[in-house]
């Protein structure tokens, strides 16, 4: 897999999640085995620029190349005067957000609400990427609903204005999250351009994986929430692609070590206040599945210092150690 001049060491692809896909979750699904993570999306509105928050998101100190900014907005030119402010503090790829399915997105024409509007994608695209020098990607959807699919065409207006990799969540935005990824669809789209799909939606497990790459043709997997508590899923689809054979499941020893490494890295980016509560997100989410966990959840977003956020943890997993218990996921949509 090959976006411009970068070429991936895998064909898999962190999904871009609002308040999710920060730089401690990116660089730690790099160590995981993807091969790329696309960043949260920043809004193209430039008043946003001088924010705690955006400084944050164009924060890409000690991640791995390639590093993917994805931007969101509707206007050409305030997008591609976000484009070149993000390709100055680092970024080497620019992805426009075409696909998120969110109301506050949607209702100011943003995000996959921009698909029912063919013009202004093409205008939108042609100004961004005219406007760097990095590598342009895009990720929509199929379509507005289930009766105005137009994924096809706007791959055509991607492919003719630059855009070097289109990415693909395979439901329109009236489905949002639900109901089953059409993956026909995709591989439609594969066929119709030149340029490399990325599928994604759905991609839960190796076999998932294995599948969707096979039947869309696409060129690479994009997994998002499937990789929420789970990031060596990474690792354990490239180990499956590449050998056929699973890995073991990772031991619970194992996930406490990444939990509190991962936690200790939030605390770091965001800050005591904001990374102790940025934590309990992804401290529910390592948890899902383990016995106890719905009560130890519970107790642990009760909890106002990082010190008692972090015995709760330890806690929890010693009881799991002397239980001698094992890891059971619940399989989850990406």
């Amino acid at each position: 897999m090959q976006i411009g001049p970068y070429k991936l060491k895998n064909n898999l692809i962190v999904a871009p999640m609002a308040g999710v896909t920060d730089r401690p979750f990116r660089i730690l699904c790099k160590r995981m085995g993807a091969g790329m993570a696309v960043s949260e999306m920043v809004a193209s509105n430039s008043l946003l620029y001088g924010s705690e928050k955006t400084k944050r998101r164009a924060n890409h100190e000690g991640e791995a190349d390639p590093i993917s900014v994805q931007i969101v907005g509707t206007d050409p030119k305030m997008l591609a005067q976000a484009a070149q402010y993000n390709a100055d503090n680092g970024a080497q790829i620019i992805d426009i957000n075409m696909g998120c399915p969110a109301k506050k997105i949607c209702n100011v024409m943003a995000g996959s609400a921009l698909m029912q509007n063919e013009k202004l994608v093409a205008e939108i695209l042609e100004a961004v990427v005219g406007a760097v020098d990095v590598p342009v990607t895009l990720k929509i959807r199929t379509g507005w609903d289930k009766t105005n699919r137009n994924a096809a065409n706007i791959a055509r207006i991607a492919e003719n204005s630059g855009i070097q990799a289109l990415a693909i969540h395979g439901r329109t935005r009236a489905c949002a999250y639900t109901g089953d990824a059409e993956y026909d669809t995709i591989r439609a789209v594969k066929a119709a351009v030149r340029i490399p799909i990325i599928a994604n939606g759905d991609i839960t497990t190796p076999e998932k994986a294995k599948f969707v790459l096979r039947h869309t043709g696409a060129d690479a997997v994009m997994i998002g929430r499937a990789a929420q508590g789970r990031p060596w899923l990474f690792r354990e689809i490239a180990h499956f692609l590449d050998t056929g054979t699973h890995l073991l499941s990772p031991q619970v020893a194992e996930i406490q070590q990444t939990l509190i490494a991962h936690v200790h890295e939030l605390y770091a980016f965001y800050g005591a206040h904001t990374g102790l509560r940025v934590a309990r997100k992804h401290i529910s989410w390592y948890t899902k599945g383990l016995a106890g966990s719905a009560h130890f959840r519970h107790h642990m977003n009760q909890l106002e210092s990082i010190a008692e956020q972090l015995q709760a943890v330890n806690d929890f997993f010693e009881g799991q150690l002397q239980a001698g218990e094992s890891l059971q996921y619940v399989e989850l949509a990406a």
